[in-house]
């Protein structure tokens, strides 16, 4: 069953979507993303935030292959799960571990007590992601709105198998 918690549908909102993102760079990407979650209500230490972000990367490249990033962290700086997407116009050098560049972002941020939500989250997001067409209409998504449509169907698609 599909939880409310999890679902990228909920957790996403239009103004935490980015498409057509100019990034050159993974840090310019991460600096994106960052603008993107900068003003929601859950987001308590921006600079605590950052830091751990980039502290997760530092363990691992969180390029996980078919141009998909997915930058994560548990940390302080927030007081609930939220997630952000952004779509980069062209493809950005992300150190993946398939040496792949990357065009879809998935910045999904958890407070530490939120461990098995973020862990589930994490899953359903490479679930999706693993699918072909879901990436390909993402990339020629046109805004927000058309980026919630096609998650929400892919989730459905989900509960169908």
């Amino acid at each position: 069953m599909l939880t409310v918690d999890t679902q990228l549908s909920n957790l996403l909102k239009p103004d935490t979507i980015l498409v057509e993102m100019q990034a050159s760079s993974k840090s310019e990407a991460l600096e994106a993303m960052m603008k993107l979650i900068a003003k929601h209500p859950a987001v308590v230490d921006l600079e605590r935030v950052k830091k751990d972000v980039l502290e997760r990367e530092s363990i691992m490249s969180t390029g996980v292959g078919r141009g998909l990033a997915l930058p994560h962290a548990k940390t302080a700086g927030v007081i609930e799960t939220l997630a952000a997407l952004a779509i980069s116009s062209r493809p950005v050098d992300y150190g993946s571990i398939d040496q792949q560049p990357v065009r879809l972002f998935f910045l999904l941020l958890g407070p530490e007590e939120a461990r098995s939500q973020h862990i589930k989250t994490l899953s359903r997001i490479s679930r999706l992601m693993n699918r072909a067409h879901i990436r390909n209409a993402l990339l020629d998504a046109e805004d927000a709105g058309e980026v919630m449509e096609i998650l929400a169907s892919g989730e459905m698609e989900l509960l169908d198998r």
